[in-house]
């Protein structure tokens, strides 16, 4: 009588065989930490709003929490050499190190954003962006490398800085600028980090 496998391990054997012929390794999940989770917030005192009106302009925005999830809110207005509106949490320890990633889950308004990473706890200074777009009405989740990262002050590419360091980050944030004038509103759940 010939012995038979039960057919979960057969699928298994099949799977691992196919797997190893072809050179692909199979491998957990990423470790993700939570860095923020707006549903767990019972207010946002801990984030601060900074509009191009620091430099003249009268762009306007808000920062709320609502139905457990963060929303930045606002106009952006290109009047007076204006155009940018962003929010940012205050510098805190985040212990992020060896983290390879941002995941955020966000619901936008179809306009382009920035997923802003501060590295110093001054109100000015050095800020490692990544851009990521968004779909009207539509909750989304996008993973953002910190190797995409871009060192920026005051709106200008800076080529000498150092890549985006995980375990020295103190605030992240949103910056909406690139002249999309007119109002705007993102919604995000939560932020965490890949890695580490």
């Amino acid at each position: 009588m010939k012995s038979q496998l039960p057919r979960t391990a057969l699928v298994v054997l099949v799977f691992t065989t196919v797997a190893s012929l072809s050179g692909d390794t199979v491998c957990a999940a990423p470790s993700m930490k939570t860095v923020v989770d707006f549903q767990a917030l019972s207010s946002v005192t801990a984030w601060e709003v900074v509009n191009d009106d620091v430099m003249g302009g009268i762009s306007r925005s808000r920062f709320t929490l609502s139905n457990g999830v963060g929303v930045f809110q606002g106009e952006v207005s290109l009047e007076n050499n204006g155009g940018f509106a962003s929010v940012r949490s205050l510098p805190a320890g985040h212990n992020l190190d060896g983290a390879q990633a941002f995941v955020i889950r966000f619901r936008g308004d179809g306009k382009r954003y920035k997923f802003t990473v501060r590295t110093a706890a001054g109100f000015d200074g050095v800020i490692y962006q990544c851009a990521f777009p968004t779909r009207d009405g539509v909750w989304e989740e996008h993973r953002l490398p910190l190797r995409e990262f871009t060192p920026t002050f005051r709106g200008r590419v800076l080529s000498d800085r150092p890549p985006l360091d995980p375990a020295a980050i103190r605030s992240v944030g949103f910056l909406i600028s690139d002249k999309q004038q007119g109002p705007f509103r993102l919604e995000v759940a939560w932020i965490k980090a890949e890695g580490g």
